[in-house]
């Protein structure tokens, strides 16, 4: 009776998770068995209007394009360092969030609303007080005295990509920071009670009792983040368009040009399809970790 009890909730089970695999097929594995196809073409509406065979000539391409292997090595970067820092941020945010204190919804409220906000409007507020010449991080630091002429800090290579990295750590760790504090919610006051009264320190509790049940939501929140942050696009687009020489383009800006300004149909599917299975790869590879 009991076998028979599971086996009718585990078909019910596919059959409420039919539409929404579904939905998944058509909205990802289509347009990607469909760029693997347009792959295997020589198709650059630049040159050639008709789509020629080529194999696997635009693997063998990108195997040789610095300039791809440029955009990954921008791209990795950009989403380990940004991950980090706002795991680090959110975790901080979430901890403050969830201690009892006056206007505490209304903080938690305001505090989300650099998620809420769209990126272009973010990365063009981001763009002015990067400014060189008007904005306002130079005339803090002309101000404190730290430098004595403003910095291009989107033009100069050396600091156009942590510039790019401020901007999307200020948007996103609020993000973090609510999926932290609903984890820490559901944690029952009655552990750090019971902590407590053994002699345990708050450092103690926090390291014996928050960290390790606080870990599904990081490694959750770390997955979404990393998967966001590899195809980064808005963002870097409105504040650098992957300038200077190219030290913030990262392999979605990459990917864009190739089709849209180039036309080159062909070596830009191929470009998807890699980015997209190097994408999957780390993923599957980080959820098999944790």
């Amino acid at each position: 009776m009991n076998t028979t009890l599971r086996d009718q909730e585990r078909r019910t089970g596919w059959w409420l998770l039919t539409p929404a695999l579904l939905l998944l097929l058509l909205v990802y594995a289509y347009p990607i068995a469909r760029s693997f196809g347009l792959s295997l073409f020589t198709q650059n509406l630049g040159t050639e209007l008709q789509p020629v065979f080529a194999g696997l000539d635009n693997y063998s391409r990108m195997a040789l394009d610095g300039r791809f292997w440029q955009t990954i090595g921008n791209t990795v970067f950009f989403t380990v360092v940004s991950v980090i820092v706002e795991l680090l941020l959110g975790l901080g945010i979430a901890l403050v969030l969830n201690q009892a204190f006056p206007s505490r919804g209304a903080v938690r409220t305001i505090a989300l609303l650099p998620w809420a906000l769209p990126t272009a409007l973010i990365a063009t507020t981001w763009t002015w007080i990067f400014n060189d010449q008007f904005g306002v991080w130079n005339d803090i630091l002309l101000r404190l005295g730290l430098i004595q002429t403003g910095v291009n800090w989107l033009g100069d290579p050396n600091w156009a990509m942590w510039t790019v990295i401020a901007a999307d750590v200020w948007k996103t760790t609020p993000f973090i920071a609510i999926l932290l504090l609903a984890g820490l919610q559901s944690i029952p006051p009655d552990l750090y009670e019971a902590h407590a009264l053994d002699g345990a320190t708050r450092w103690q509790s926090f390291y014996r009792i928050t960290l390790p049940l606080l870990l599904p939501q990081i490694l959750i929140a770390s997955l979404f983040r990393f998967a966001q942050a590899f195809g980064v696009f808005d963002l870097v687009q409105v504040m650098t368009g992957g300038g200077p020489g190219g030290a913030t383009e990262t392999v979605s800006l990459y990917i864009y040009a190739t089709i849209m300004r180039y036309l080159d149909f062909g070596y830009g599917a191929a470009l998807v399809v890699v980015t997209f299975v190097i994408l999957s790869l780390a993923v599957a590879l980080a959820a098999y970790r944790t």
